[in-house]
């Protein structure tokens, strides 16, 4: 009999959401304890979603805030809407949580940037004038103060992560404003300690392997790759394992790493855990390209850096988005190129948002330090001035890119658990600008206006 060959590839979008997004949920809801529902207090749930028929929808669940991971869906009450892009749609997916209690966690979308309205919160700092950009409120100030206290804690008494005279640097980073700034829907403290330890992780390696705290491009292929291991363990022989479970308490960074990790993956599912691997591998190789152009003095084209920062970039974070708001994306919604796409554009505009806010900071800093609006100045010929404000329109273009791809997937692919992705993702792009336009112990704007 011949060979009939490969069975043809079955996994699509349509057929990912359907499976994952009705059928899972309907079946963890059925099997649940009896009364377990009714002892548990509920979660913020999306706004209403306008792309299921309510007889295609399960009911929506209350939701355990325990530590682990829990399907979380989300009410459906009206028909599918024809119209994706730029309309209605993106203002209802994008948003932030809603229901009871939890009015002042939307992100206020508006149609346009530049003009703030009244009602925007009095924040600190100023936003970049004609970057598009939406005001969050101002995040809850007693998790802020809690997620202060512990990850200063852990950094201090668990991984000694810096000496004495960093402390203010620390302190100026801000995260637990940040952290909570972005994952307004964490069902507990110890969901946004997930995050906030792998941020400061992070950063760790980025000062201390790469920029400020005695970080060089010279070795640091070699550096990342052990602190690599961190997070994706060594498999070797008894001979010789001892010898690299020594090495991740060699220095602040590997410390942090392995840390910041064992936690996530308690609280993680495996998948969860090797999409985290496989994007900070995707981060180690944006550090690495910036690295090998810093050495031979190079100065990339305007399209080899933004490839540069589409892996050197806050993809990361965003990515682990449902683990810290306690539920899962399953692997076959979030391998989806459509769904990969949207992600990649969100941690895209989000560093720009770096690049823009840092850029003063940068310029002041020794050497020559590579961000968007240095590289298109030098490479298009243009001031110093107009480098920036075109920068600006990048990010505008990247923003409105995101929001168009995400609210097209939305419509198109309504599983819960992905419409809720959705939503942490472009709340987490919102905190991300919050962050950056209100900390203004590490960043001020050029004076180009």
């Amino acid at each position: 009999m011949p060979d009939p060959g490969p069975s043809p590839v079955r996994s699509s979008l349509p057929a990912a959401a359907t499976r994952f997004g009705v059928d899972l949920l309907t079946n963890v809801l059925a099997n649940a304890p009896e009364g377990a529902a009714a002892a548990r207090p509920a979660l913020p749930s999306g706004p209403p979603l306008p792309f299921l028929p309510a007889s295609a929808a399960p009911a929506a669940p209350t939701v355990d805030p325990s530590p682990g991971v829990v399907p979380v869906d989300v009410p459906v009450d009206a028909p599918v809407e024809a119209s994706v892009p730029n309309g209605p749609v993106v203002e209802r997916v994008l948003r932030g949580p809603s229901g009871l209690g939890t009015a002042s966690l939307y992100p206020g979308r508006r149609a346009e940037p530049p003009a703030a309205p009244a009602s925007e919160p009095s924040v600190p700092g100023h936003p970049i004038p004609g970057l598009y950009h939406h005001p969050v409120p101002e995040p809850d100030p007693a998790r802020v103060e809690e997620v202060s206290r512990r990850i200063k804690a852990w950094a201090l008494d668990e991984v000694e992560l810096y000496p004495e005279d960093w402390e203010d640097q620390f302190d100026g980073f801000s995260v637990g404003r940040y952290m909570v700034a972005c994952h307004p829907d964490a069902p507990t403290v110890d969901h946004l300690m997930i995050a906030t330890r792998l941020m400061v992780a992070e950063n760790a390696v980025d000062d201390c392997y790469c920029e400020d705290h005695g970080g060089s491009p010279i070795g640091l292929g070699g550096r990342l790759l052990l602190s690599h291991t961190a997070l994706d363990s060594l498999h070797t022989t008894k001979d010789y394992q001892p010898q690299w479970e020594q090495s991740l308490h060699a220095d602040a960074p590997r410390r942090a790493y392995r840390s910041a990790m064992e936690y996530f993956v308690r609280q993680s599912t495996p998948s969860q855990a090797d999409r985290f691997r496989h994007d900070m591998a995707r981060l180690h190789l944006g550090y690495l390209a910036e690295a090998a152009w810093t050495q031979t003095d190079h100065v990339p084209e305007v399209w080899e850096y933004l490839a540069m920062r589409q892996f050197n970039n806050f993809r990361p974070c965003p990515t682990i988005t449902d683990t810290v708001g306690g539920y899962e994306l399953p692997a076959d919604l979030h391998a989806q190129p459509a769904v990969q796409r949207v992600i990649a554009l969100a941690g895209n505009a989000t560093t720009i948002v770096n690049d823009l806010y840092s850029y003063t900071k940068e310029l002041a800093a020794p050497g020559k330090h590579l961000n968007l609006p240095v590289v298109i100045a030098e490479r298009e010929g243009l001031s110093d001035r107009e480098g920036y404000l075109r920068a600006v329109e990048v990010h505008n273009d990247l923003m409105r890119d995101f929001e168009s791809e995400a609210a097209a997937v939305a419509a198109a692919f309504p599983a819960p658990s992905l419409l809720r992705f959705l939503r942490g993702v472009a709340v987490w792009v919102d905190g991300n600008h919050y962050w950056h336009q209100t900390n203004t112990y590490r960043y001020s704007l050029p004076d180009f206006w």
